[in-house]
């Protein structure tokens, strides 16, 4: 068989074993990444995906277990690295996690992720507190200072300040994203959300070709970018209004308008600063369309606004994955301009 050929059923495996997160069907997310692992046994994705599905649904022992795989072919691999230190954590190995979170800062901050390096030593100090790890923290603190960041890098800024003047951050459950805003999103029992525990796996870059694999296409130009809620609302609106209209669509089991219409609405809740009934309308379409890419988007900016730094990043970095498996070079497009708009 051809790279090329072996490559694509590398890439279906991996698509499959994506979706099946999406959608919370874990038995069949972690087949499809063994499929993909032995097509690809050098490769460390399908292990820490694997990894990330298990530690979602709170088996961070299995976790281990696939991201120590994963870090055995690469050991960089930012997944496995971030999902090593939650596992530890849940696990209640404080000192193991803590040195574990220092590893996945000093990578991302060699990948120039400062805002996240920052995050990550920090998670590390909370757990185990040390001179050396609070000097780390501090230079990771400088160079993100001096790098003039945007809001999320302030949110991780301040996050991080707060532990080093020894005042408590906002915990995060086993088994979430540590991010800068303390806690992951919870889905207040909205109907057709996605439970944190079968949250879909961290995927930080899409895997090298086997064979030879065609250029991904340039970032849209400035202008050409619009904002996944930078809806086309009516003057004067109301969500009020506009939930009545996205019941009716989901009543009459009509996905498409239903769709558009929770977007709609999300952006409205945001537009009138309600972020917890935005992020709802966005985990109730999930249910109508859990592989939409502007869906998915949308949720990136919400974490990004809430300060879920971590979170967001993990998210469009799944999402890059997707698209890029699917090679649909409309949505490559607009991951690439939002993860250029993140900077």
């Amino acid at each position: 068989m051809s790279g090329e050929a072996l490559y694509e059923r590398y890439k279906d495996a991996l698509r499959r074993g994506h979706v099946a997160s999406l959608r919370g069907r874990l038995e069949d997310a972690l087949e499809a990444y063994a499929e993909a692992a032995s097509i690809a046994p050098e490769r460390s994705t399908p292990h820490a995906s694997a990894g990330t599905a298990l530690l979602r649904r709170k088996r961070p022992a299995d976790a281990l277990h696939r991201y120590a795989a994963a870090l055995r072919l690469s050991a960089r691999d930012e997944a496995a690295l971030l999902g090593r230190a939650q596992a530890l954590a849940a696990l209640d190995r404080r000192p193991e996690a803590a040195d574990a979170f220092d590893a996945l800062a000093e990578s991302r901050a060699a990948a120039g992720k400062l805002a996240d390096a920052v995050d990550a030593a920090r998670r590390g100090l909370e757990l185990a507190e040390g001179r050396d790890r609070r000097r780390t923290l501090e230079r990771l603190i400088d160079r993100l200072r001096a790098s003039e960041p945007g809001e999320p890098g302030r949110i991780a800024l301040e996050q991080a300040l707060l532990v080093l003047e020894g005042r408590a951050v906002a915990p995060v459950a086993p088994g979430q994203v540590g991010s800068a805003g303390g806690r992951a999103p919870s889905t207040h029992g909205t109907p057709g959300a996605l439970p944190d525990d079968d949250a879909p796996p961290i995927e930080v870059e899409p895997p090298a070709p086997i064979g030879d694999e065609p250029p991904a296409p340039e970032p849209p130009t400035a202008g050409a970018y619009r904002r996944a809620l930078d809806r086309d609302l009516e003057p004067g609106v109301h969500a009020a209004a506009l939930a009545l209209l996205a019941e009716d669509a989901l009543d009459a089991e009509d996905p498409e308008p239903a769709l558009a219409l929770l977007l709609d609405l999300a952006a409205a809740y945001r537009r009138d600063g309600h972020i917890d009934g935005a992020l709802d309308a966005c985990y109730l379409a999930l249910s109508l369309g859990p592989d939409d890419t502007g869906l998915h988007l949308a949720l990136v900016e919400l974490y990004d606004e809430r300060g879920w730094t971590a979170l967001a990043t993990e998210k469009l970095d799944l999402v890059a994955a997707l698209v890029d498996l699917d090679g649909r070079e409309d949505a490559i497009g607009r991951v690439a301009a939002t993860r250029s708009d993140r900077g």
